[in-house]
């Protein structure tokens, strides 16, 4: 696809119209206001788009590991096993509230525990303090005897998700599996999907170069490699659970979702990368009101539920997604 995209014909009417509604509250030049505003005007648009929880689900407020969290427990018993969830808002915005319905419903359909992980936020916290929450967070969960671990995550969070696979593989604890959902995982931003959807709604490739930088002090990016930071800069692409990676089509991050996948097979992994196609960065608050959306989401209750069972590859509903490369304890 050339640079500047036709999304009038690529997005449907439906995607259209969350993508207005979502800039109604969190307009798409707020990556220029102050940490303060932004978080005010974000925390007011997922408000808007929140929907509560399924009936049945219950959801406490304690900590993992020293890191705030909120469990949610499904109705009915559930599944053994545990969903840890890192919530998106590029590092910056975000956190158990912007979130809480996505989680609910995620517990509700996979039927699995589930634990959204609060981690700091940038730039009062710069890297590597998300990653050490999200580690440390990970490690008390399995601690407490939770097993399967399905690691999941969207943008930033998809981030986490990869980072503490990376780290753990090794050592432990054990990840049956990660879905990650439009992840921003360090690609080359001088080509591919970072210049032709340079100009995407709902996030450009200014807005990455702006979350990327305020992730370290004085934003000054490091020039070394950093998987903890940025997964696909390790070189070392073995070991790591079967997974998920999920493009938007509409999105600069999209090649980020594919080039992962592609090194862990390459390594002689299990991966799927899917793209989602005529969606845009953040669809997830768009479940309840477009098509796509929700059949998209509905993949990614199913695939999570499936790396649960240890199945591979995830089962998941009829998908229009192009696949891009394939080869118990309680709390």
């Amino acid at each position: 696809m050339a640079p500047n995209p036709d999304y009038d014909r690529l997005i449907d009417a439906e995607t259209w119209a969350f993508i207005h509604e979502t800039e109604r509250w969190y307009p798409p030049e707020a990556a220029g206001f102050t940490i303060a505003e932004q978080r005010a005007v974000y925390d007011r648009m997922c408000s808007a788009f929140r929907r509560g929880r399924p009936p049945g689900v219950t959801a406490v407020d304690r900590p993992f590991g020293d890191v705030p969290c909120r469990l949610y427990a499904p109705p009915g018993g559930g599944l053994p096993g545990w969903l840890v969830y890192f919530p998106g808002g590029g590092f910056v915005v975000g956190g158990l509230d912007s979130h809480d319905d996505i989680c609910a419903e995620l517990c509700a359909g996979t039927g699995l525990c589930t634990v959204s992980v609060d981690y700091r936020l940038s730039p009062e916290h710069p890297h590597p303090a998300a990653f050490a929450d999200a580690l440390a967070a990970t490690r008390a969960i399995a601690a407490e005897g939770g097993s399967p671990i399905v690691l999941a995550g969207d943008s930033a969070g998809g981030n986490l998700a990869a980072a503490v696979s990376h780290a753990v593989r090794r050592t432990g604890p054990a990840i049956a599996g990660q879905v990650l959902i439009y992840p921003g995982l360090g690609g080359d931003m001088s080509a591919g999907s970072h210049v032709i959807h340079a100009h995407a709604p709902m996030l450009t490739r200014a807005d990455l170069l702006f979350y990327r930088g305020v992730r370290y002090p004085g934003g000054v990016v490091p020039d070394r490699p950093d998987p903890t930071a940025d997964p696909l800069a390790d070189e070392d692409f073995s070991g790591l659970p079967p997974t998920l990676a999920i493009a938007a089509e509409c999105d600069p991050l999209a090649d980020d979702a594919r080039a992962y996948a592609a090194r862990i097979v390459s390594a002689g992994g299990r991966a799927l990368s899917v793209e989602e196609a005529g969606l845009v960065h953040g669809y997830l608050r768009a479940r309840h009101s477009v098509g796509r959306a929700a059949a998209g989401f509905a993949r990614i209750t199913s695939a999570i539920a499936s790396l649960a069972r240890g199945e591979w590859p995830p089962t998941a509903p009829e998908s229009s997604a192009v696949p891009a490369f394939c080869p118990a304890a309680r709390p």
